[in-house]
């Protein structure tokens, strides 16, 4: 299956460079039908430049903080110089859809730019 997602310019950078491996999202509907083996096909929301990944492993968590715990900061996508903080999670979802939903990390490999 072929998964379409958007990314700001600079996580797309991070994955295209191979240094994110981990896509954080909420196990919502969609992304609960995410399997291992399956093709992510994300979109820079900036330039609309398209790459393709495979899904090479997929962990689920309560919260974003367990999330952190579990998984090192370059992986998720920030830089050596930078905290890596959950809160950060929460400009983009609420405390209650991580509550409703739970989180996933999506453990990626680049295939395509």
């Amino acid at each position: 299956m072929i998964i379409n997602m958007k990314l700001w310019n600079s996580p797309y950078e991070l994955i295209k460079n191979g240094s994110k491996t981990i896509e954080i999202r909420l196990n919502d509907e969609k992304r609960s039908l995410i399997k291992i083996g399956d093709i992510i096909e994300f979109t820079n929301n900036e330039t609309f430049e398209k790459m393709q990944v495979e899904v090479i492993n997929l962990y689920k968590y309560n919260t974003f903080k367990e999330l952190y715990e579990n998984h090192d900061k370059i992986s998720t996508g920030y830089l050596e110089d930078e905290v890596a903080n959950y809160n950060d999670m929460y400009l983009y979802y609420s405390k209650e859809e991580e509550k409703t939903f739970g989180v996933l990390a999506i453990e990626i490999k680049l295939i395509r730019r």
